[in-house]
């Protein structure tokens, strides 16, 4: 099977849980012995016009990597793409840079989705894989040009990224359009497809429901800072979907009972300032550790320091952060409005908005060492389980059936 997919980030070029996903989903693929062509903005922060993926063995050797110009990286809002081009130009030294670029993220849009046009062209492929809006028209277009099935992966919906308050009617429409024109749909969990049937008319036998997963990797590093006391952990975007300020909000309630608590909050977004503003605020700026945007093996670093992560997002597709804690021994803390929470059994689960219940639950992990040590060594067990090879089955069995006919 080859299968040519279309994604807005790939590590080591990425910023999220997308970037995440994608390279262990193709991973995936490439151990069962399939072809991968994986399409990408090339970022001005690149050196080169290919990405090198490093493998400890051979299942790279079906991958490969083609990067095109652009300036797209995930959770990019208008404004942050145009500051970013405005950065770009001011730094160049000559006038080129600025016919690689389009006019405003969705012109942006419009330029991936025509070198993707182009590409299709070139290469040899017998399904089109596009992750998430920014790469649905260039899916589109794929499609149209080579009369293969599309199959549109959601791993999130600008109802996830702004609570469903004051959606961008332009992204909603491309979401739509992908949704529609695709022979099929992927999502993270039945909670996002729950919401593409609800928000988007889309008849849920044509969306199939694949799980993301966890890779899994030898580390040797040790903490000498989590010996001197406490360290609870959010690791996350800081943006209303994360719910960060319920994070704080929770903080404050703990520190009450227990001053001597750290509490970590690695990741950048556009709620940075107003954290930082509300942890002063509330007296509690000596107890919170702003880390900033963490990648590599920071991340693991992050984990491994931590007494328990905790993710209370809003609205969270998936969330593959809760996998990495567990796969580092930590346990975790996950809010019941997430996909990750259908199929982990062994995490404390709130509900984002209680506060009361987040603090409770944090006082018990950090003065219980048994309930730490029991959700630490179960979770630990458990995560073993979600292996990027089962996912990448389902997507092959999905592509099996486009291709023999069973399309939309």
């Amino acid at each position: 099977m080859r299968v040519l997919m279309f994604g807005w980030e790939f590590p080591p070029y990425a910023s999220g849980g997308l970037g995440t996903a994608c390279e262990g989903l193709v991973k995936g693929l490439a151990k069962k012995g399939q072809e991968v062509t994986f399409v990408a903005p090339k970022t001005p922060d690149s050196q080169s016009s290919r990405i090198k993926l490093v493998s400890a063995n051979d299942a790279m050797k079906n991958i490969k990597i083609t990067t095109i110009p652009g300036l797209m990286s995930p959770y990019m809002t208008c404004e942050e793409y145009k500051q970013r081009k405005e950065e770009i130009m001011l730094h160049a030294k000559e006038p080129g840079p600025a016919r690689l670029y389009g006019k405003n993220l969705f012109h942006e849009v419009h330029l991936f989705s025509e070198r993707a046009k182009i590409i299709s062209k070139h290469e040899r492929f017998d399904v089109i894989h596009a992750h998430d809006w920014l790469t649905f028209k260039a899916g589109i277009k794929a499609k149209q040009l080579s009369k293969k099935p599309l199959v549109v992966h959601v791993h999130a919906t600008e109802f996830d990224r702004t609570g469903g308050n004051n959606i961008n009617q332009y992204v909603y429409n491309i979401e739509k359009e992908g949704m529609t024109k695709a022979d099929r749909i992927i999502t993270v969990s039945n909670y996002t497809k729950n919401m593409v049937v609800n928000n988007y008319g889309i008849d849920p036998a044509k969306i199939d429901v694949v799980h993301n997963a966890v890779e899994f990797k030898d580390s040797d590093f040790n903490s000498s800072i989590a010996k001197h006391g406490k360290i609870v952990l959010f690791l996350g975007r800081l943006t209303l979907q994360k719910g960060p300020d319920y994070f704080m909000y929770a903080a404050k309630r703990v520190l009450d009972v227990y001053p001597d608590v750290k509490f970590v909050m690695a990741g950048s977004g556009d709620m940075e300032p107003f954290m930082i503003e509300k942890a002063a605020e509330l007296g509690i700026a000596d107890k919170m550790l702003f880390a900033g945007f963490l990648k590599g093996d920071d991340v693991d670093r992050a984990y491994q320091m931590a007494d328990l992560y905790v993710m209370p997002s809003v609205s969270e597709p998936f969330g593959i952060t809760p996998l990495e804690a567990l796969r580092n021994s930590v346990p975790v803390m996950i809010s019941r409005q997430s996909g990750v929470s259908e199929v982990l059994a062994n995490a404390l689960k709130v509900d984002f908005w209680d506060i009361d219940d987040m603090a409770s639950k944090m006082i018990n992990v950090l003065h219980y060492s048994e309930l730490k040590e029991e959700l630490r060594d179960m979770g630990a067990r458990e995560v073993r389980k979600f292996s990027w090879e089962e996912p990448a089955a389902k997507c092959i069995d999905i592509y099996n059936q486009m291709i023999g006919g069973t399309q939309w």
